[in-house]
């Protein structure tokens, strides 16, 4: 699993204001929970960091925590994957183009490769240069994409 970076606000429920130390217990539930956790100083926003299939299991999660963690509804922001540099991370931005490919990794020159193999007919729904760009970005090594 890819590890998820959710953005939430536990402080926005309009029919319940938290108090900091009930942000601060709850703060404590969620690393109970196994959540990674980083707080603002001073407000309810918070980043939680857990492991997730997708953004939309991230956000279940989340909200689960949360409800569970404060008794109120967060509203959730952003949703983000730190990438680890696995063939995982790899996949899961690929993915996130909506394509689908094949990774295979080699050394050639004393250099780490990965070369995707992406069908042909993906070659014209994505640009080669965005989906070149992000994978370099997820793997730090060098990016071969193919067509097959």
């Amino acid at each position: 699993m890819r590890e998820a970076v959710v953005r939430v606000r536990v402080g926005a429920d309009p029919d319940r204001a938290l108090s900091a130390a009930e942000i601060a217990d709850g703060v404590r539930e969620l690393q109970a929970q196994g959540l990674s956790v980083r707080r603002r100083h001073g407000d309810g926003e918070l980043s939680l960091g857990f492991d997730a299939a997708s953004r939309d299991d991230a956000r279940a999660r989340a909200v689960s925590a949360c409800e569970k963690a404060f008794g109120t509804v967060p509203a959730v922001g952003a949703v983000t994957f730190a990438s680890r540099g696995t063939d995982e991370d790899a996949l899961g931005v690929i993915e996130a183009f909506g394509v689908h490919a094949d990774v295979e990794r080699f050394w050639e020159d004393g250099e780490e490769v990965a070369a995707f193999t992406f069908p042909e007919a993906e070659r014209r729904r994505v640009p080669e240069s965005r989906l070149h760009t992000a994978l370099e970005a997820a793997l730090n090594c060098r990016v071969r994409i193919r067509y097959a």
